[in-house]
Formats: structure tokens, C-alpha cells, sequence
């Protein structure tokens, strides 16, 4: 008869994802390139071996992907918070990277390689993971960036749809009074 042990699983820490990947895709990914390219700009290495690229608005942590054993990309893990100031820092300094190292930066989020003019879009869709992290799945480091208490009272939409029907229904009333008067 065997033991059973009941064990918590605890959520893993969620990040905003960012990748630089080859140019063409199916081609070799020239990681010690990439990493150099890195070092340069101050990454250095914990002690348990994350990787941490420090920055002016915060700390992104690096990340190898790999497929069937061969080094496809480098991960750009960017903790969520309700602020843009970090993700968009990122782009910016990815983006100057990858064009040394030849490489392209990728939003698996938005599905597709960014530019410096999509530094926008990226940090509106990291403002919804965040948002979406904080609310649904209760991440502490995404609490901040839940979304707002809906507001009390009516919007003005609503209002204004009432306000058309009872002018639609006095109207009604004053032309049935009317044309009843006419009768008479």
C-alpha cells in the first residue's frame, strides 16, 4: 500500500515574455553572440544561475528556449506590474541588440516580430497579462495592476437610453390624449 502526500502546488512566477530569435526562421540561433552582446550591457548571474539584465527601470531575467536539445532563442522574462516604464525600456534596448547581434525581437503575445513603433502595442498587451494575472489568477506581483472596481451609479449610456424612453413613452401618451380629445 503506498503513501500518499499532498502537496501545494504553488503558481509559478508569471513574466511577460519577450524573445530574440533568429532573423529567418530555421536557421541556426548564434546564442554566444547574443549572450557577449548581453554581458556588454551588464548582465550578470545570480547565484542560483537566472541571468538578470539590469536596467534603469528595473531587472529583466534571461532565459534560454530551446528545441530538441538546440538553443532557438533567448528569453526576455519582464515582471508584470501596472507599469509600462520597464517593458517599454526593454523593447527599446532589445531592439538596438538585436540589430547587432542580427537577431529579431518577438512578442509570442502579439504573435509577431516589433519595432521600435510597436513599443506601444507590446506595453498595451503587457498591461492586459498584468491586469489579467492580477485579477483572475491573484499574483501578488500583478495585485497593482487589477482591474478597477466598476463604477457606482449608472453610465452614461444607460442614461441616455432612459431618457429616450420616457420622452418616447410622454410622447405616446400625449398623442393618444390628443387624438382621444379629437373624438371627443
Amino acid at each position: 500500500m503506498g503513501i500518499v502526500v499532498a502537496r501545494r502546488i504553488l503558481p509559478t512566477r508569471v513574466r511577460y515574455e519577450l524573445l530574440l530569435q533568429t532573423l529567418v526562421p530555421g536557421t541556426p540561433y548564434d546564442g554566444p553572440r547574443v549572450d557577449a552582446l548581453l554581458r556588454e550591457r551588464g548582465v550578470t548571474a545570480r547565484p542560483d544561475g537566472t541571468r538578470v539584465w539590469h536596467l534603469k527601470a528595473g531587472e529583466v531575467e534571461l532565459g534560454e528556449l530551446r528545441e530538441n536539445g538546440q538553443l532557438v532563442a533567448t528569453e526576455l522574462r519582464v515582471p508584470l506590474s501596472e507599469k509600462t516604464e520597464l517593458v517599454r525600456e526593454v523593447v527599446g534596448e532589445a531592439l538596438m541588440l538585436a540589430a547587432l547581434a542580427e537577431v529579431r525581437l518577438v512578442d509570442p503575445q502579439l504573435g509577431r516580430p516589433v519595432s521600435i513603433q510597436e513599443d506601444g502595442a507590446v506595453a498595451d498587451q503587457f498591461l492586459r497579462t498584468a491586469r489579467y494575472a492580477g485579477e483572475m489568477l491573484g499574483l501578488p506581483e500583478a495585485v497593482a495592476a487589477r482591474y478597477e472596481a466598476p463604477p457606482d451609479g449608472m453610465q452614461a449610456g444607460t442614461k441616455v437610453l432612459l431618457a429616450l424612453i420616457a420622452a418616447l413613452l410622454s410622447l405616446y401618451f400625449v398623442v393618444s390624449f390628443l387624438l382621444d380629445q379629437l373624438r371627443g
